[in-house]
């Protein structure tokens, strides 16, 4: 039974809580302003309990050569679930996370530490900016992951942004994002069709009710310049205790329809979820 506290404080983006999980000894939710934010287990950081964190951990699996160290980017922080994930599951890998909330950094830094010998820097910036000016072809892996309370800021959905994500990563690297929308995917169809001006390959997780409309949910977004290899990322979300669909090829086409690419002088934030749309996976 875990006896740890609940952890409390005002940060610079919210309220945000620490709260123990207590079936896992040194296992803990984060959340801010109430929204789930990062789910950890210290003891085992390979444990994913979010579903779509648990689909784009399926995608750090499949960048590269198994196993290998990959030079990852993280746009938004959190407790650092996937950093602890990538530092775990692919050793020597160089990873930085770009988190604007230096409050949460620094509350994440106190009571949940990141294990000896994970070559992770946390830099305290906003996104757009730090990826601005991050180097070219510097990157195996970029992580979309950034939310203003429970939405993506505008200036992370624009065409020009996608244009600065491939500017960072090398020729065969991969480009991931969590997104959330529900039908008719406005939101979610301007997000593919902005990634299609910069990459050739295009995919998308999510699970079958939010793929059909009848709910609002998260999609990860997948982008390559190079062919990304779907079969076995398919095996792998359709096997998981969450089951998922990747579309991929023609039917993401199809599902992308008309949609145009948003300039940043035409961007918005993510849409606003309706009420108990995001419970804890």
């Amino acid at each position: 039974m875990n006896e740890q506290i609940p952890v409390i404080r005002d940060t610079d983006c919210g309220t945000a809580r620490l709260m123990p999980d207590v079936d896992r000894e040194r296992a803990w939710l984060l959340t801010v302003d109430g929204a789930p934010q990062s789910y950890v287990d210290l003891d085992e950081p390979e444990h994913l309990e979010f579903e779509y964190v648990r689909r784009l951990g399926h995608v750090v699996d499949e960048v590269g050569a198994p196993g290998a160290p990959l030079d990852a980017v993280h746009l938004g922080g959190g407790a650092l679930t996937l950093p602890r994930y990538l530092a775990a599951t692919r050793p020597g890998s160089r990873q930085d996370v770009v988190e604007a909330d230096h409050g949460l950094t620094e509350l994440v830094g106190e009571h949940l530490p990141l294990p000896g010998g994970a070559d992770v820097t946390v830099h305290a910036a906003d996104a757009r900016a730090w990826i601005e000016k991050a180097p070219d072809s510097s990157a195996d892996l970029l992580i979309g992951d950034v939310f203003g309370g429970s939405r993506v800021p505008a200036q992370l959905t624009s065409v020009e942004y996608a244009r600065a994500a491939g500017r960072v990563l090398r020729g065969d690297g991969v480009y991931a994002a969590n997104l959330a929308d529900g039908a008719p995917f406005t939101f979610l169809r301007s997000q593919l069709a902005n990634f299609a001006e910069v990459f050739e390959e295009l995919a998308l997780i999510a699970e079958p009710a939010v793929l059909r409309g009848r709910r609002f949910g998260n999609a990860v977004l997948l982008a390559s310049r190079a062919p990304l290899d779907i079969a076995p990322l398919t095996r792998l979300c359709a096997a998981d205790v969450f089951p998922a669909r990747v579309e991929h090829g023609a039917a993401l086409t199809r599902f992308i329809g008309g949609a145009k690419p948003v300039r940043d002088s035409e961007a918005v934030a993510s849409p606003e979820p309706p009420d108990g749309a995001f419970g804890i996976g």
